[in-house]
């Protein structure tokens, strides 16, 4: 008997009803993709992400009743394991930054074509993390900037942090991470917990940013560029 595939559910946070609608007519073409529920504003889209635990948000950043950089912050802080891809027509560094910050896991451009847009969710399934090459300068500046803003630094990670966020950066899952390190899938979370906290970040995808930022890491093997198929 042959199992059947899990869909990715996917919830659509935009206050455009015609992009909305749009967006929903491209997804609901793929096999793989289910779209399980809209919002038009922030307020509903925490609702619902609390309510409908989908596997990613798309999440427009300016939003009424609540923004989507807040809505992104509530979501991940009351249902972490559900992803935030913010899909956005601003792409400047102050946006990007803040919505790594606030925990979203990777961000991608309105401006992007149906099918680019649906090979991105399908190597952010994948990979874990999704940023575009072109905003990566962007975002990695503005660490620096706030590197050198005479913040307080954080501790040094340990070798086995250091090569847990290398891994990291690869696309790894905490399993395989747990199959490349020959230890329990518990440990890592232990050894990402700590990584995390050190480099001040809340999310996989932050973390890898900021251990590139500190040179602790390569970027050049990192899953941050869409993927041909």
């Amino acid at each position: 008997m042959t199992t059947k595939k899990k869909k990715i559910t996917i919830l659509i946070a935009d206050d455009q009803t015609l992009f909305r609608e749009g967006i929903k007519d491209v997804l609901t073409g793929e096999k793989w993709i289910e779209v399980v529920g809209e919002a038009a504003d922030g307020m509903e889209a925490v609702a619902k992400a609390k309510k409908l635990k989908p596997d990613v948000v798309l999440m427009d950043i300016k939003l009424p009743k609540l923004d989507g950089i807040s809505a992104t912050r509530q979501i991940r802080a009351a249902v972490p394991e559900v992803n935030v891809l913010m899909l956005s027509s601003f792409e400047d560094e102050a946006h990007v930054l803040d919505a790594i910050q606030a925990g979203a896991n990777g961000y991608l451009s309105k401006m992007l074509p149906a099918a680019e847009l649906v090979n991105s969710i399908k190597t952010f399934t994948t990979e874990g993390m999704m940023i575009p090459q072109q905003l990566m300068g962007k975002l990695l500046h503005g660490l620096r900037r706030m590197g050198d803003s005479g913040l307080p630094t954080q501790a040094t990670l340990t070798k086995t942090e250091i090569k847990v966020m290398d891994y990291l950066g690869k696309g790894l899952s905490n399993k395989e991470l747990a199959k490349e390190m020959g230890c329990s899938v518990k440990t890592i979370k232990n050894h990402l917990n700590s990584a995390f906290h050190k480099l001040g970040v809340s999310s996989r995808t932050e973390a890898v940013v900021k251990a590139i930022e500190k040179g602790l890491i390569s970027s050049e093997d990192t899953k941050f560029t869409e993927e041909e198929e």
